[in-house]
């Protein structure tokens, strides 16, 4: 049944329902009040939430009421009046758009939920109808309350927060917590008349958009048996919190605002600005509104032939060349492999290297002359002979200070503070809206795409300008923005005109792993950890952040591992797109039977992954866990990888959603060592493992589950 955009009318005002029995979004307004996110529908479930303003604008004519720190409480939000709303639907989903008006401005509440995803992505557009100036200081793209029945008696007792921090080689640490006491604790308000000042805050300031805290997070409250999941699709600032006014909690999301990232914007009279994407996802779990945000997540791809193809790629970087190719040295690397069935050859950094010195005089991107005899066309030609696809590591959007690229382009080509070129760790960066930049930046990638026939660009990004840039700009946070914006269409351009290109988002590890890229971009490097030990807490957290297939976690295995230690680097990435690199040239051929056996794992489960739904069958990883375990839903079971590091022995595997299901283990990698005994508890849906005696191990296991048996 059907019910998009039912309105309705109350003795207390209008409302609205846009969606189906499935899976639908109600709202409500008044004479005397904005549009407010009433209640949401799951699965036929009615689940009330605590109406707050849908749209909260922050300006400097009309800031907050009461005066807080919060994105919340704007008086510009809380004038809004409902004008209109209207809907529409295309082969990619359904939009609902609601126009309301007050305070000089009109906003614009433009929601878009893809195919039957319960996930909705919103974005706000704030248009100025007076005759002064409107001084933009936040836009939230979303505020809603996600509070309502409170079995505990308090409103925020049974909601805990899933937050997660990044940091170079410690990617993707999530911490759950209870919102009572420690994160919102009970701060009697309500005797005082005013509502909570604080919140909990996430932000980022720079370009380095995961660089720190992340731009997704999880509310879940298992009494309600609700859960909100949200992603913030922007590759720049952004700001996400969480808070309580008295009766409730509230979640909003933003992009870049004047507290967090140096932003204001300056609307003129019938100027417009719209803010940045952002989704909220729903389920009956966290593992519900994590599948949820992972099927928008597929939904909201750019389509490729890659998104379901995932070829493997072996990369000369990580503890192999570290940035120093040459022919000598990458011949018998591509041959070997090719030998265990690698489908793309990547160069890492180096190779337009003549100086061994090459941080600050990049840019130009011109092969070397001395590390390549016979040229850099020799090397791709082997490549291509062995039967893969060359590709090559690129950083296009920095120059080096000392590189000719540097005085051949205008000095408005680069971001700048107050007339000076931004200069970080010995590199300028590339201002993305002046022509000049994006022009040199094509010239780069199709002339190599000309001259060498790459498929494969690996696009790094190791620096960080900060705030953004005042050229041109109203504020360093709007240059930054506008900046960001221009990344994003040249890109597109750039995947429009070699529409079967395929590109690695990269930046230090996992410093930019946002979706505003990754909507666009191949895959993921999930982290520039060389320690094989300490990786798997973060290649398995990585599926909470991206899509399991785009989660490329390196698996180098090494001449010096036992078949235990190389079999854990190699499960490391089996459950995501395979990422290999090591020196196979110096294994023994056992060895690289091993490697070859991973790699053809790989491919049988590529196909799987790509339709898979995470979930953490131990919870979400912590950085110094013994056991780490991340499991992927297919069609007819799970998929397992499990690491050990240490010496406990056993350890119980939760899978609630298979209780009183029959379930049969085998396993997928490795098959030449001792398997790892296994017990299901059909009752429990439990899987208790116990391993063998190496203390640093894996195996990716397959649960196969047998169909439900009906009831009569």
């Amino acid at each position: 049944m059907t019910l998009e955009a039912v309105p309705t009318e109350t003795a207390e005002g209008s409302a609205l329902f846009w969606g189906d029995e499935g899976f639908g979004l109600g709202f409500a307004w008044s004479d005397d009040g904005p549009v407010v996110l009433s209640h949401i529908v799951m699965a036929g479930a009615r689940h009330a939430l605590r109406p707050v303003p849908a749209v909260e604008v922050l300006t400097v004519a009309g800031g907050h009421a009461p005066a807080s720190y919060r994105l919340s409480h704007s008086t510009t939000g809380r004038a809004q009046r409902h004008l209109d709303h209207t809907t529409s639907e295309s082969e990619e989903g359904r939009t609902l758009t609601i126009h309301q008006q007050g305070n000089g401005v009109i906003t614009i509440l433009t929601l878009f939920r893809a195919r039957s995803t319960p996930a909705v992505r919103a974005e706000v557009t704030v248009v100025n109808t007076g005759t002064d100036r409107v001084v933009l200081r936040a836009v939230p793209s979303l505020s809603l309350g996600f509070t309502s029945r409170f079995p505990s008696g308090d409103p925020l007792g049974d909601w805990s927060l899933t937050r997660g921090r990044s940091d170079w080689l410690g990617e993707g640490r999530w911490v759950t917590r209870p919102l009572r006491p420690d994160l919102l604790p009970a701060l009697a308000e309500e005797l005082t008349g005013h509502d909570p000042r604080g919140a909990v805050v996430a932000s980022s300031s720079g370009t380095w958009s995961t660089g720190a805290d992340l731009p997704v997070g999880l509310l879940t409250n298992g009494l309600e048996g609700l859960a909100v999941a949200w992603q913030i699709e922007h590759n720049g600032a952004w700001c996400w919190e969480v808070a309580e006014d008295t009766g409730g909690g509230r979640l909003v999301l933003a992009g870049p605002t004047d507290a967090h990232a140096g932003w204001t914007d300056i609307l003129v009279p019938n100027a417009a600005f719209t803010s940045v994407p952002a989704v909220v996802a729903f389920g009956d779990s966290s593992a519900g509104a994590v599948r949820a945000l992972t099927d928008h997540r597929r939904a909201t791809r750019r389509p490729h032939p890659d998104n379901g193809g995932m070829p493997v790629v072996f990369n000369d970087y990580m503890n192999t060349l570290n940035g120093d190719p040459t022919t000598e040295k990458l011949l018998p690397l591509i041959a070997a492999a090719a030998s265990v069935g690698a489908e793309v050859f990547c160069i890492d950094a180096g190779w337009y290297d003549d100086s061994g010195d090459w941080w600050d005089s990049v840019g130009a991107w011109e092969p070397s002359t001395t590390r390549f005899p016979g040229g850099l066309g020799k090397v791709i030609d082997a490549i291509r002979a062995a039967g893969m696809v060359p590709g090559l590591w690129l950083e296009p959007e920095v120059v080096g200070v000392s590189s000719p690229i540097a005085a051949a382009l205008p000095a408005e080509a680069f971001l700048q503070r107050h007339g000076q070129r931004v200069v970080e760790h010995s590199r300028y960066h590339l201002d993305l809206r002046h022509p000049a930049a994006t022009a040199h930046l094509d010239r780069v990638v199709d002339g190599l795409i000309e001259r060498f026939g790459i498929g494969f660009f690996k696009f790094d990004y190791n620096i960080d300008p900060g705030a953004g840039t005042d050229r041109d700009a109203v504020s360093v946070g709007d240059g930054l923005l506008q900046h960001n914006r221009a990344h994003l269409r040249w890109l597109d351009r750039l995947l429009d005109r070699h529409p079967a290109l395929v590109v690695e988002n990269c930046a230090s590890g996992a410093m930019r792993m946002d979706y505003a890229l990754l909507s666009r971009l191949a895959m993921q490097s999930t982290s520039d950890q060389q320690d094989f030990a300490k990786y798997p807490p973060i290649a398995a957290a990585a599926p909470l952040s991206i899509l399991p297939e785009q989660a490329a976690s390196w698996a180098y295995p090494q001449p010096e591992m036992d078949a235990e230690e190389a079999s854990f680097a190699l499960v490391t990435g089996l459950l995501g797109r395979f990422y290999v690199s090591g020196h196979l040239n110096e294994m023994s051929a056992a060895q690289n039977a091993r490697v070859a056996e991973a790699i053809a794992a790989a491919k049988v489960l590529r196909s799987e992954i790509a339709g898979s739904a995470p979930h953490w069958p131990l919870g979400l990883p912590r950085w110094e866990d013994a056991w780490v375990a991340l499991s992927l839903r297919v069609p007819d079971g799970e998929l397992v990888s499990l690491w050990r590091r240490g010496t406990e022995v056993a350890i119980e595997l939760s899978f609630p959603h298979l209780v009183g299901r029959d379930v049969a283990v085998t396993t997928i990698f490795p098959t030449d060592l001792p398997e790892w005994e296994t017990s299901w508890n059909s009752a429990a849906g439990t899987l208790t493992v116990r391993a063998g005696a190496a203390p640093l191990s894996a195996r990716t296991l397959r649960l196969h589950v047998a169909p439900a048996t009906s009831k009569h």
